[in-house]
């Protein structure tokens, strides 16, 4: 429950777009790449939601008021302590699936790996944290689009391109919707505590644009990559404006629907977005 495997598509989808682009490359896709891949940012997610989740009660963000599912520490079934513990030992497997793609891709990947690791914990830990700053999309978007696409796709290619850039910026938008959505949700119980998120910092008719923008980017960016290869991710478009309308409509408990229609939104973008690549 901790772990939140409802959002570990934004762990998922950008690695899966990374390899669908780098299976173009002369050097294809090497598949102990794509595994060490895919289970390392599944790792860093997980260990980022856990320590969220512990951060977050020892805050007074969650309380027995919240709108969104059941957070364990918040709820008593587990204790701080415990989930701190297992998000330092998810920190710890990631680290171990990144030592191979070090030794394929050297220094690059010592820096995407070190960062994400230490940025998992300075997200709601640490000294400034940077979901309570109003700083959240700005790190979804770099480390779950333009790292975690274009980190695979050099793992895999040993290269750096355009293509990757707009892969990980339509991947990270997704992945912010997701983040926003759940922000508008938690808006009052966030303002209370001097959780400063852009929801609270700039209102919520802002946030509701923010979504819209974000949800509608992923299908220009990719338009730039190779227009009729990626014209299957159209597929994703209706769910895309149903989640925008869905937000514009509802507020409080009701958006959490609305993550659920955005997750479903990543994985059929992502998913179309693979299937196009093999055309």
């Amino acid at each position: 429950m901790a772990a939140r495997p409802k959002t570990l598509s934004a762990a998922i989808v950008p690695v899966l777009m990374g390899s669908a682009l780098a299976s173009h490359e002369p050097t294809a896709i090497t598949w102990w790449v794509f595994w060490c891949a895919l289970i390392g940012a599944v790792l860093i997610q997980i260990a980022t939601n856990l320590i969220n989740d512990a951060i977050d009660f020892k805050k007074g963000a969650d309380t027995a008021e919240r709108l969104g599912p059941v957070r364990v520490t918040q709820s008593g079934l587990l204790t701080p302590q415990a989930v701190m513990t297992v998000a330092f030992l998810c920190l710890g497997g990631a680290a171990l699936c990144g030592i191979p793609l070090i030794t394929r891709g050297g220094w690059p990947m010592i820096a995407i790996g070190v960062t994400s690791i230490l940025m998992a914990y300075a997200y709601t830990g640490g000294p400034f944290p940077l979901a309570y700053r109003g700083l959240g999309e700005i790190f979804v978007l770099i480390f779950f689009g333009f790292i975690a696409v274009g980190g695979t796709f050099y793992a895999h290619s040993l290269q750096w391109n355009a293509k990757a850039g707009l892969a990980g910026f339509a991947a990270g938008s997704l992945a912010t919707v997701l983040l926003v959505i759940n922000n508008l949700r938690d808006v009052d119980g966030d303002r209370r505590v001097d959780k400063r998120t852009t929801v609270v910092r700039f209102g919520e008719t802002f946030a509701r644009m923010e979504i819209a923008f974000f949800a509608l980017a992923p299908f220009a960016a990719v338009a730039f990559i190779d227009p009729p290869r990626y014209l299957m991710t159209l597929i994703a478009l209706p769910l895309a404006l149903f989640v925008i309308v869905w937000v514009m409509r509802n507020r409080g408990a009701a958006l959490n629907r609305g993550l659920a229609l955005a997750g479903a939104l990543q994985w059929i973008f992502g998913l179309s977005f693979v299937a196009g690549s093999m055309l």
